[in-house]
Parts: structure tokens; sequence; C-alpha cells
């Protein structure tokens, strides 16, 4: 008797419905997109600002000469550190040389002259008064006599007329003496005539001294040479720049910083620097100063760092790389910032992970890195959020291997 066929059709019927519906449940899944994930964790949370900067010099001058003169001898070459007061550059000296001793030579015979007036102009103006006062005396007698004589009849009229003249020129000559004695009193217009004219001697021999010291280039304190741009034999004006120093001073850092930042920046906050040259060799800074103003074009503030223990091998104008601490959370709800969306908007929201799919959630965020974000509200700590690019309330499968 031949077997039924229906046993065999409703095996093969089941088989069929088994491979439709594996089929449709890996097409499923294949249309439910993977994501990555991780989850929200308590911990510590260091919020730091990084911006890069460079070293300030404390001070930089450019040392010139003050008169045109040619250049003798330089003394110092790029690089080198120099004590205040240090010569630098020298000029050529022998022509202000000569000027110096030629007005000292003419202070010196003002001198002289004040000296000899001490002796003989002041003592002989006073024996002039001495003398013609006498003369007047006589005079005055020779007139007396004369008129007696004339009365008696013994002269003519005309002896008379002459004794008066010789009178009148001895109080001339009286006049004139006394005025001479009054000239070369100390307080006199003669002794003030030879205290200018030394005055004036004496200022010049200052001015031929000046000149003669500028032809000495000294550095202004202590720093280090950083641009030489002089040799012997080259002729300098003022205004014409030989060299450049950096003086030693605190060391300082300059950085600019966006705008956005200056809510969470504060004067005295710490920061760790390194410099691009030496990266492994950090040191520490203190925000010490920021400006009032901002930077319109470029939406940026400038602020500047101590440094307490500055490394050796800082130089002026040397980039740097500042990491300032702004804030330090001990325990906080930590989310990574992959997962953030809207994170500088004033309502930034998560991905989170609840029955299969990626939820909107929003978030109150706090202290950040730059790979972390604290969040204040919005979460809790058994949460688990999406860090892949999804819309929300789409269904998802959690990537293998992701939020381990």
């Amino acid at each position: 008797m031949a077997r039924s066929p229906r046993p065999r059709f409703a095996i093969t019927v089941a088989v069929l419905i088994a491979l439709a519906v594996a089929v449709g449940g890996v097409l499923y899944t294949s249309n439910v997109p993977q994501v990555d994930v991780a989850p929200v964790r308590d911990g510590r949370l260091a919020q730091t600002v990084v911006v890069s900067g460079r070293v300030l010099a404390p001070a930089k001058v450019d040392v010139g000469a003050t008169i045109t003169g040619r250049v003798q001898r330089v003394l110092v070459d790029d690089g080198a550190k120099v004590a205040a007061n240090a010569l630098l550059i020298e000029l050529e000296r022998d022509e202000l040389a000569a000027a110096l001793a030629q007005s000292s030579a003419a202070e010196r015979a003002a001198q002289t002259r004040i000296s000899q007036w001490q002796v003989v102009g002041a003592p002989n103006a006073q024996e002039q008064v001495t003398q013609a006062e006498a003369n007047l005396r006589v005079a005055e007698r020779d007139l007396a006599r004369q008129e007696d004589l004339v009365r008696r009849k013994f002269v003519a009229e005309a002896r008379v007329d002459e004794a008066r003249r010789a009178v009148d020129v001895a109080r001339s000559q009286l006049a004139t003496a006394r005025a001479t004695a009054a000239a070369n009193r100390p307080n006199g217009s003669e002794r003030q005539l030879l205290d200018d004219q030394l005055a004036q001697a004496r200022a010049v021999r200052m001015a031929a001294e000046a000149k003669l010291d500028q032809t000495r280039i000294l550095a202004p304190a202590n720093g280090v040479v950083l641009d030489r741009t002089v040799e012997p034999g080259d002729i300098v004006q003022p205004g014409k720049r030989l060299m450049t120093i950096a003086l030693d001073g605190a060391t300082r850092l300059t950085a600019l910083i966006d705008e956005k930042n200056l809510g969470v920046l504060s004067i005295g906050q710490k920061a760790l620097v390194a410099a691009d040259a030496y990266p492994d060799r950090r040191f520490e800074a203190v925000l010490e100063y920021l400006a009032p103003g901002i930077d319109a074009q470029r939406g940026t503030v400038e602020a500047k760092f101590a440094v307490p223990n500055p490394p050796p091998f800082l130089r002026s104008d040397m980039t740097v790389s500042i990491d300032i601490a702004v804030a330090d959370r001990e325990r906080a709800l930590i989310v990574p910032a992959a997962a953030l969306r809207d994170a500088a908007s004033s309502a930034p929201w998560v991905l989170v992970l609840r029955d299969g799919r990626a939820t909107r959630q929003p978030v109150r965020l706090g202290a950040r890195s730059a790979s972390e974000a604290e969040v204040r509200e919005g979460l809790a700590a058994s949460d688990v959020v999406v860090t892949s690019s999804v819309a929300p309330d789409t269904r998802v499968r959690v990537r293998e291997g992701s939020g381990s």
C-alpha cells in the first residue's frame, strides 16, 4: 500500500515557514542601525581650557646711538647676556675728545680771569677811587688858592678858570673810579660778567663731555641680546636701531582666549604649560590678567600668565600650549563629549538607550574637559547614552563590544 504524501507536505511547509521567519528576522535586524554606547559614570572631572600662547619678554629695548659717528668696536653678539651699563658699542672719539680738551681749556681760562680779578682787578679799582679822591682834594685846594690870588689881584682870572677845569676833571675821574669800583665789588657787574663767562665755558665743557660719553653705548639693564645689526666701520645716526635687548625680569605668557570661555575663567587659576619645542617638560603658570576688552574681529580676550619657576629653556616669543584648570568636580555624573548634542546651546541634550530606542533626553551641563562633560540634571548613574550619530526615537542595536 502506498504512503500518503500529506506528512511529507506538512514538513516541507513547516521548513519553508521557518526559513521565512529566519529571513524576515535577519532582514529586520539588518534594518536596525548599530550604535556605540557608553554608560554614565560617577567620578572626578577636571575642566580645562587649552589655548596656544607665547612667552612674553618682560621688555624689549632697541639700542641706538644718540650722535652720528663711525663704529669703532662692537663688543657683544646675538644671544649674549649683558649686565646693566656694560659697554656694547664704541664709536670713534678723537674729534670729540679734542673738542672736550678745547672746552676744558676755555673753562680754565675763565677761572684764571676770576682769580686775576680777585688779585688785581678789584683791589686796583679801589685804589683808583682812593687816587681820584686825592686828586680831587688837591684840585679843590688849588682852586681855592687861585681864587684867593685873583681877589688879591696877584694872578689873572684865567688861572681860576684853569683850576676850575682841573677840579671838574678830578671829579669826573672820581666818578669813573667809583663806578669801576662798584662794578668790581663781589656782587658787581664785572664779577657777574666773569661768572657768566665761566658758566658758559663750563656748559660748553659739559656738553663736550656728554657728546664724548655718547660714543660709548651701554646696556640699559641686565638682559640678553636678541638681534645685532651693526658692524665696526658702520656710520650710525640717531634713531637707527643697532641691536635689540630682552631685559631680564619676571617671565610671563600671553594668549588669546575665545570669549566663550570668559564665564569659566578667573584670576588666580592655575595652568600647566608645555613649550612646543619641549612637549614632555611641563611647568606651572598662574592666570594673572584678563583684558577688560574683547577683540571684536577675532572674538578673543587677551590673557597673561605668571610663571613662578620658569624653566631655563624658555625663550622670548616661544610658542607654548597652556592648559588652564577652570573647574574640578570630585563627584560628578560624567558622559563622553561625543554623546552631547547642541552642547554649545542653551538647551543641550543626549540620546539615552531605553527599551531598544535612542530616546532624546534634555540635560544641564556642568564642568567639561576635552573628552568628557559633567551632567548636573537629566541623567542617572544607571543610564546608557548613545555616542553614535542617529536620529532621536530610532530603534537601535548596540554594536558588539560597545559600552564595555
